[in-house]
């Protein structure tokens, strides 16, 4: 009678094992699919290639933190305030896709004069134009966010009425909100004005890629902690 070797024998009991009763086979995780939207103006938007050579939104860089069950529609349009964005339609074509996850940012064209088309009044229709937003997102089923307008890089910040707005608008709705425009400040401060210069596209409000991939770390900063769902579609977890 030929004897079976030792290791073979060894082979066959973890087979058993590993297919008998008690036997957990693990399964690799699947994340559903979640879409993010983000709309906004020309500081957040999309730039055509040749455009990219010296301007870039934030919203470009985005996709970058998320694995690709996480997708970014980038939807922002330059020039674009809280009214014309509705006005023109494009709030209408975003909803249509059906966002998980909205990220809502305005404030640059809204704060242009009283006289032209695009502005609002940072106490009456930008909250109202805001309020729609939330409202309509979460009747899709679909979840807010509000991002306040980051710092131009000037002495006077005439953007602030519009952060302190959706601060006001997000407390009242209950709705997460990134300080971008505190954020900026922030880091413009420890930048000082000659670094700080190195951020921009060659004006006070729009960045080069550089400035605009330090404005999409600041946003990614507080976006897993007011929107923790994120927090499993993370390339890798962020620094603190």
């Amino acid at each position: 009678m030929r004897s079976t070797p030792i290791f073979c024998l060894l082979t066959l009991a973890l087979a058993s094992c590993a297919t008998g009763p008690g036997f957990v086979a693990t399964q690799p995780t699947t994340l559903k699919p979640l879409r993010l939207v983000l709309i906004g103006d020309s500081t957040v938007c999309n730039y055509t290639d040749a455009d990219s050579a010296h301007r870039h939104g934030w919203g470009m860089h985005i996709q970058e933190y998320f694995k690709s069950d996480l997708t970014v529609s980038n939807l922002a349009l330059s020039g674009r305030s809280t009214k014309t964005f509705i006005q023109q339609g494009h709030w209408d074509e975003a909803l249509k896709e059906k966002p998980d996850i909205v990220l809502i940012q305005f404030g640059h064209n809204d704060s242009h004069a009283p006289t032209a088309p695009e502005a609002t009044n940072a106490a009456t229709d930008f909250r109202d134009y805001l309020r729609k937003y939330i409202d309509d997102t979460r009747a899709i089923g679909g979840v807010p966010i509000l991002v306040t307008p980051m710092c131009r890089r000037t002495t006077t910040d005439a953007l602030a009425p519009y952060a302190d707005a959706m601060k006001a608008v997000a407390a009242e709705k209950h709705v997460a909100l990134i300080d971008l425009h505190a954020s900026s400040a922030r880091l413009y401060q420890q930048l000082g004005p000659e670094a700080t210069n190195e951020l921009s596209s060659g004006d006070n409000t729009h960045f080069n890629a550089k400035g605009a991939e330090a404005m999409a770390k600041l946003v990614m900063d507080e976006f897993p902690v007011v929107a923790p769902q994120v927090k499993s579609y993370l390339i890798k977890p962020l620094s603190p």
